[in-house]
């Protein structure tokens, strides 16, 4: 079984030294991977390096950078993915991005597919590529149909595996990879699971991201009100019963939104391995 988790960069000395710390506890399970975040538009790019950077020195687990093409130039995605190889960077997570408020020029590229055409065009496989899956569709796509071919764009312009978006329906799962199959994709698709460790801010992102979050749970959690350490562990137990779900059905990798955080996802992590 393989687990990777996702890191935001972190933007001051003192959360660098707290994530290091996290990277650390998390090496007991072995992990396949440290992902890292990258804001679109410059917004967090060098701290994406420079935490990309750290993870590679420590020489224990690989890191996979994100990349969002939206607002950037050929020439510095190009001088990136360089620096990038130079360090030994094996996999990339190419992105779209979101369009940040206030940007008129969006750069060389519209879509993901015309990121991963250009990573493989400049570097041939010197990269594995991943990409993005919506098990719930994409927040803009017009439609499921139109949100799959989207991901078989992708797929065919040299992509080598996908994460999904969290999701707490594992049935959505199921349907979209039934769904990629019969248009002949064949990638492996990791489930991104999302650890439920705070209400608020679990109903923030998934309003931001286009995730569903099944209305039981919704109650369940804002019926605890303040009282985080009951959501923490009703969390664990939703989302540890559905990763055994996953795991029982042949789901053999997970992808962790660990938040920068060590003991939910790895709490989860443990049981599964």
């Amino acid at each position: 079984m393989n687990i990777s988790f996702e890191f935001f960069p972190p933007r001051d000395p003192i959360a660098q030294k707290e994530l290091k710390n996290v990277r650390k506890e998390l090496q007991i399970i072995n992990p396949q991977f440290f992902s890292v975040t990258f804001g679109a538009g410059g917004s967090t790019q060098d701290a994406t390096y420079q935490t990309i950077f750290s993870i590679q020195s420590e020489r224990s687990t690989p890191a996979a950078p994100h990349l969002s093409c939206i607002g950037s130039k050929k020439e510095i995605i190009k001088s990136l993915l360089n620096e990038y190889l130079n360090i030994g960077v094996k996999q990339i997570i190419a992105l779209r991005g979101d369009i940040p408020s206030g940007v008129r020029d969006i750069g060389d590229f519209n879509h993901a597919n015309e990121l991963v055409t250009f990573i493989r065009e400049e570097f041939d496989d010197n990269f594995s590529i991943i990409v993005a899956a919506y098990p719930e569709k994409h927040p803009e796509a017009t439609n499921f149909s139109n949100d799959l071919e989207n991901f078989a764009n992708k797929v065919r312009s040299g992509a080598s595996q996908a994460i999904t978006q969290y999701f707490y329906n594992p049935d959505a799962f199921f349907r979209f990879c039934d769904d990629v199959e019969s248009m002949g994709i064949d990638i492996p698709i990791t489930p991104g699971i999302m650890p439920i460790t705070n209400c608020k801010q679990l109903k923030r992102f998934s309003e931001m991201c286009g995730a569903e979050i099944p209305q039981w749970i919704i109650q369940r959690l804002e019926s605890f009100g303040d009282d985080l350490e009951s959501i923490r562990k009703f969390g664990f137990d939703v989302v540890n019963e559905m990763c055994f779900k996953l795991k029982s059905s042949g789901v053999k990798n997970f992808h962790f939104y660990s938040m920068n955080k060590a003991s939910p996802s790895l709490e989860i992590t443990k049981n599964l391995i």
